[in-house]
């Protein structure tokens, strides 16, 4: 059995994580893969030497660099069950398109395209942990098949997206509700540190959550952007911080969206 540690410098969250574990899928030589998202680390357990799972990792373009390669016995491999993982994954999916479906109703209600925005990243994030829950007992055709729609229609989705903030920045809009802005994007950061301690607590046995894990996601730092611009709205009586806030984050799906793509090829 052999043990390497790789350091991938852009994986920030569980999704990303799932991306890699999708990208890895079938490698027969793989025996176990253990994340360390907080510090950006993954350490592939595999039966003999693979280039291809350097090459896999590669693709994904998140920076991925070999840090070191030892032999180790086999007996030190303690390897998980596909039921823990899939029950986990079903829990942060349903976490994520709850929350899609609340952001995108509320946004459209308080006038917020950062909250639609922001609503479109959870649907990224179900996304891919749908893609991997479907690549269970699935052929690799079929989940490439699905990822490609998947990435097209999360694509489609911040594209029309940015249309509309075009169209409000040059329109004469009502300014949105920050009240609505401020508390759904909390319940949001919310949600997305329970993703966060679900998956890490499952990979660790202390049961707490680091607080500089939780702030090095993505995720979280697009609702603390949510919550700012609300504050902004508020303070300055304008509906420009809330469009901005929603163009930054449409342009963070478009690049989720892109990655998915990957997945399909």
């Amino acid at each position: 059995m052999i043990k390497t540690e790789y350091h991938i410098s852009k994986m920030d969250c569980p999704s990303e994580e799932n991306m890699i574990r999708m990208k890895l899928e079938g490698l027969q030589t793989i025996k176990k893969l253990d994340f360390d998202i907080e510090n950006r680390n993954l350490t592939v357990y595999h039966s003999e030497e693979d280039k291809e799972i350097f090459s896999r990792l590669e693709s994904l373009n998140f920076g991925a660099k070999l840090t070191q390669s030892n032999p180790i016995n086999e007996m030190e491999v303690v390897i998980e069950g596909s039921e823990v993982q899939s029950r986990l994954l079903w829990s942060v999916l349903l976490i994520n398109l709850g929350f899609f479906v609340i952001e995108i109703t509320t946004g459209v209600i308080a006038k917020s395209m950062g909250l639609v925005a922001d609503s479109l990243d959870m649907l990224a994030d179900s996304f891919v942990y749908g893609l991997s829950l479907w690549a269970v007992g699935s052929s690799v055709l079929r989940k490439k098949k699905v990822a490609r729609l998947s990435g097209y229609f999360q694509l489609t989705l911040a594209l029309l997206g940015m249309v509309e903030v075009v169209r409000r920045f040059i329109g004469s809009e009502a300014m949105p509700d920050y009240r609505i802005m401020i508390g759904v994007s909390i319940l949001a950061l919310i949600a997305n540190a329970v993703c966060l301690y679900l998956l890490q607590k499952a990979k660790s046995k202390e049961a707490h959550m680091r607080a500089s894990m939780i702030f090095t996601s993505n995720d979280v730092i697009i609702n603390a952007g949510v919550i700012v611009a609300g504050v902004l709205v508020l303070l300055t009586k304008s509906k420009f911080p809330d469009l901005i806030i929603g163009a930054i984050v449409f342009l963070i799906v478009v690049r989720g969206a892109f990655r998915i793509l990957k997945l399909g090829k």
